[in-house]
């Protein structure tokens, strides 16, 4: 399913409005690091853009550029931020959250919003991997730092990963620097293999104290 037809459906809902907080936070985060994933998007604003302006029952607002942006001095304090990507202005410098260790070699972070999906972000130690597993719905995995690979090829920062239950992997952080990740997961996910049955029923107690 991680093709480019599923990303590309992405940036297209992201454009039109249509996702929710977590999904919006995700893409917008992805489109802030993949300079090809911008441009698509921006193609896609403007062909809605164009359809507006042909929409004779949608009254267009006299707005020029200075009243879309704050003042100088906002600016200026903007890029003064080491990390101004859409999740960083969430929850701040990425290396100085607190993260909570699941398992060894494996942390997450999850802020504090209110939406039907689950957004985290991860933190894998260098040669760290998650047992094979797959989810009950929807995966959407984001590199912000270092890399992963599995069964299906290697990711860097700034690359994507959406996965449905058809897809069993088995993730493992680079050897040299980890990785930290943006992830959504629409449903629990499932654990294969020897220690499978103790994993998902520690999911499953593990979701009461959400």
């Amino acid at each position: 399913m991680n093709g480019t037809l599923v990303k590309n459906q992405l940036i297209f809902d992201y454009a039109s409005g249509s996702l929710g907080l977590s999904k919006s936070i995700f893409a917008s985060t992805y489109l802030y690091l993949n300079s090809q994933a911008k441009e698509l998007n921006n193609k896609f604003e403007n062909i809605m853009g164009e359809n507006l302006f042909s929409n004779e029952d949608i009254p267009m607002s006299k707005l020029s550029y200075s009243d879309c942006i704050k003042n100088k001095s906002s600016l200026e304090k903007k890029q003064l931020i080491k990390d101004n990507s859409p999740i960083a202005k969430l929850v701040g410098p990425i290396e100085q959250l607190n993260w909570k260790q699941v398992y060894k070699g494996f942390k997450e972070f999850t802020p504090k919003i209110s939406d039907d999906d689950e957004l985290k972000l991860i933190k894998m130690d260098p040669g760290s991997s998650v047992p094979l597993h797959s989810h009950g719905g929807k995966e959407y995995i984001l590199v912000l730092s270092g890399s992963f690979c599995d069964e299906y090829g290697e990711y860097n920062k700034g690359d994507i990963q959406i996965n449905d239950q058809k897809i069993k992997h088995t993730p493992i952080a680079c050897k040299e620097e980890g990785c930290i990740c943006l992830t959504i997961t629409e449903k629990e996910v499932i654990f294969f293999g020897k220690y499978g049955s103790f994993l998902n029923l520690f999911t499953f107690i593990r979701s009461f104290f959400k």
